[in-house]
């Protein structure tokens, strides 16, 4: 638990003997609302919590620290791991949480549960993931809960959730903290530029943290875009996707918006220290065609986990990219 999670956490626990079948914690990313759902699910499990919080010590607390406790599941979209005869590529997620995903998990409860006296903990993660489907599956189990069991959904798009699933849960609203509590949480995990990782991440810490983790992978990302109509798609969609599909999404808009913002207004708010790349870029970029090519982005944001190839849906935005520019040849500095 995050020290900005104080409040959420106060008000779970003073409901702890009479919670509701199943709870909805929803915000925006990079706040940590899955690492909230893991130690409250961990609290609940728990053989001899010391006041709100797990031991860490006993059984229980140790299966769940290996991930192994029989009264514990965690759902999301599983793995896909590259073959043998493909090209090493990093790990990729599935888009989508399947039905067949939901059914296992009607089977896991039908069973008897391992804590006579306690809970059964399922936490649903991200809960905007579940396909048409598995969310209808899922929303039979929360119309009839099993006993003593308590579903955790996590979401960063509460709108898309069926409006049935979210009014059979208890949302908790989970903030952005103060933008001195992230600064000083940042600057104790010894980050030196903190304030402009956390502008850069939209006052999201744990995106500040892991824009820090990928900072080299950045630039590298910054200087493909930096070529405007000589990008090469192919590579920079490879690129892009070890990012994920989402954050993807999110630096390209970041991108586009200072381009925008440049173009309109000669200021930038996420690269400043890119200011002479936007203007170089803004010689020869198409204002409408820039226009449009935004309003790709945000139809792309919401397609972003949808069951078609990431990459292949990379390469054919940056392809739309480059032809938002003249095709004269930029000049940059880095």
């Amino acid at each position: 638990m995050y020290i900005w999670q104080k409040n959420q956490w106060q008000h779970i626990m003073q409901k702890r003997e009479t919670l509701p079948h199943a709870l909805l914690l929803r915000g925006c990313a990079g706040i940590g609302k899955q690492d909230f759902a893991l130690e409250l699910a961990r609290s609940l499990l728990c053989k001899a919590p010391i006041e709100t919080h797990a031991c860490g010590e006993c059984m229980s607390c140790l299966w769940f620290k290996e991930m192994h406790h029989p009264d514990f599941r965690m759902i999301s979209p599983e793995d896909i791991e590259s073959s043998d005869d493909a090209p090493k590529k990093k790990t990729a997620k599935k888009s989508q949480i399947s039905v067949s995903q939901i059914r296992q998990l009607i089977d896991y409860l039908s069973l008897s549960q391992h804590q006579v006296n306690g809970y059964r903990v399922i936490l649903i993660s991200p809960a905007e993931t579940l396909n048409v489907a598995s969310a209808n599956a899922l929303l039979k189990m929360l119309e009839e809960p099993p006993a003593n069991t308590l579903f955790l959904l996590v979401t960063n798009q509460p709108q898309r959730l069926l409006a049935t699933i979210t009014s059979r849960c208890q949302a908790i609203d989970m903030q952005l903290p103060t933008r001195q509590v992230a600064l000083n949480w940042l600057e104790q995990q010894n980050l030196a530029n903190a304030e402009s990782l956390l502008d850069y991440a939209g006052g999201a810490p744990l995106i500040a943290l892991q824009a820090d983790a990928d900072a080299d992978l950045t630039a590298d990302l910054i200087k493909q875009l930096a070529l405007g109509a000589k990008l090469q798609p192919f590579m920079c969609a490879t690129m892009l996707l070890s990012l994920g599909m989402e954050l993807a999404i999110d630096t390209l808009q970041k991108w586009i918006f200072d381009l925008t913002t440049y173009k309109l207004t000669q200021k930038s708010q996420y690269h400043t220290q890119h200011i002479s790349a936007l203007q170089a870029l803004c010689k020869s970029v198409n204002l409408n065609l820039l226009l449009g090519f935004q309003q790709k982005l945000v139809y792309a944001k919401k397609m972003a986990n949808h069951p078609l190839s990431n990459e292949m849906q990379l390469e054919n935005i940056l392809l739309h990219y480059t032809k938002i520019f003249s095709a004269k040849t930029i000049s940059t500095q880095f």
